[in-house]
């Protein structure tokens, strides 16, 4: 059976840099960090006290005051990155079309500030202080349940959980059901809000942050010597994908296709890669092969590059294993640099920052790359983005568990 194309015609983002994707894509382009101190509670226990909040999001554009606490934040962003995608896509779900379009979003945690409020009340007030809202408030697929139900999408409903990945696999996923024929339209993505309490403490545990507090704007730094760490961020991106003769049939504006989409599981560590970065190899692999290109036509890697010191060199000596001579004439870049590492929402956003790539012929800087690591020789768009026509470009995710996601875009001409 021919494969369906796969068009990208709206991507909405909720970042640190800002809440909507202009917003975002402004900062991105400026260099600008979204890190800062953490606000949301007090942090003179921990080492790290530093994340990347979105700062100026107001619920009340999208919720009725009375309907704000019965959603965590990770739902709030989530609606509010897919009314900015729909919204840029031009797109209302005909009721005659409602079964023909589905939602995916993904969340690797979900609802940690209503799970931590929700114990919270338990322990202080016993079983009947717990709210009836608290289930549907927090697991995982109800940002893609309030998408559905606010959008009259009645199509494929799927919410995947798989860590770092999530916002990746949920794309992927929906690339999947609209080039096989299952869907016309999908609303696709990632969201997470897990700067609580036990989301920073239980990072921070496992020493995977950075401790660099003082220096909040310069602590995410990937494929920089001096890295120490990630930074947590939040937010959502979501993307709406529509098969391709569908979305010309309405006139819709085609920001770029999806053409390509690789997974692989490293089967070697809970939570480090493995030293020749094989999972990584074979996932970027394995999207370049399913769009049927080779790999000197990409031009761009939205790298997952965490700021991790082993993340950062294995997906560089992977970059290197796939790509051999043409790795150097590579743009990567790293945009965790400036809205740190948004876990389950990190590969969606980055799909939505690639799909602008493409679009707009412009390349965010990876920032705070100022100390070159003998292990990370690769040209990272240092410190300043870059004007360059890019055909085909990849954005890499890897997971926990070795769970791993690639999405190739390539450039929409008419």
């Amino acid at each position: 059976m021919e494969k369906k194309r796969v068009a990208v015609t709206g991507v909405g983002l909720v970042t640190a840099l800002g809440t909507g994707t202009e917003e975002t894509w402004k900062g991105l382009l400026e260099g600008r960090s979204g890190v800062g101190p953490i606000s949301r509670f007090d942090t003179s226990l921990y080492s790290t006290r530093i994340a990347a909040e979105v700062k100026d999001f107001d619920p009340l554009k999208w919720f009725d005051k009375k309907d704000v606490k019965k959603m965590d934040y990770f739902i709030h962003y989530a609606v509010a990155a897919a009314d900015f995608a729909m919204k840029q896509a031009g797109l209302v779900i005909a009721p005659e079309a409602a079964e023909r379009a589905g939602v995916f979003i993904g969340s690797g945690i979900g609802g940690f500030t209503v799970i931590e409020r929700e114990h919270r009340a338990l322990l202080e007030g016993g079983p009947r202080k717990i709210s009836p809202f608290f289930i549907p408030s927090s697991i995982i697929n109800l940002a893609a349940g309030q998408v559905s139900i606010r959008f009259g999408a009645r199509g494929p409903n799927s919410a995947p959980c798989t860590a770092c990945s999530s916002g990746a696999h949920a794309v992927g996923d929906a690339f999947r059901v609209i080039s096989r024929g299952d869907a016309d339209i999908m609303i696709c993505g990632g969201s997470e809000a897990a700067i609580t309490p036990m989301g920073v403490g239980g990072f921070a545990a496992m020493r995977a942050l950075s401790t660099r507090n003082e220096e909040p704007q310069r602590a995410s730094r990937p494929f920089d010597k001096d890295r120490d760490g990630f930074v947590v961020g939040e937010g959502a991106g979501v993307l709406v994908l529509e098969e391709l003769e569908f979305a010309k049939k309405r006139g819709a504006k085609i920001l770029a296709e999806l053409v390509g989409y690789g997974m692989s599981g490293d089967a070697f560590h809970i939570t480090l890669p493995p030293e020749d970065g094989h999972g990584a190899h074979r996932v970027m692999l394995n999207a370049i092969t399913d769009a049927g290109i080779k790999p000197e036509q990409v031009g761009y890697i939205n790298a997952h590059g965490t700021s991790t010191p082993p993340n950062d060199k294995i997906e560089t000596h992977a970059i290197k294993q796939l790509f051999g001579d043409h790795a150097r004439k590579l743009a990567v870049s790293s945009t965790k640099s400036m809205i740190g590492h948004l876990l389950g929402a990190a590969g969606a956003v980055e799909a939505g920052i690639t799909t602008l790539v493409v679009q707009r012929g412009m390349i965010p800087p990876t920032i705070n790359y100022e100390t070159p690591d003998p292990d990370c020789d690769l040209d990272y768009v240092p410190n300043k983005a870059r004007h360059v026509q890019v055909e085909y470009a990849l954005s890499n995710s890897f997971g926990f568990g070795g769970t791993n996601a690639s999405l190739l875009f390539k450039r929409y001409e008419q």
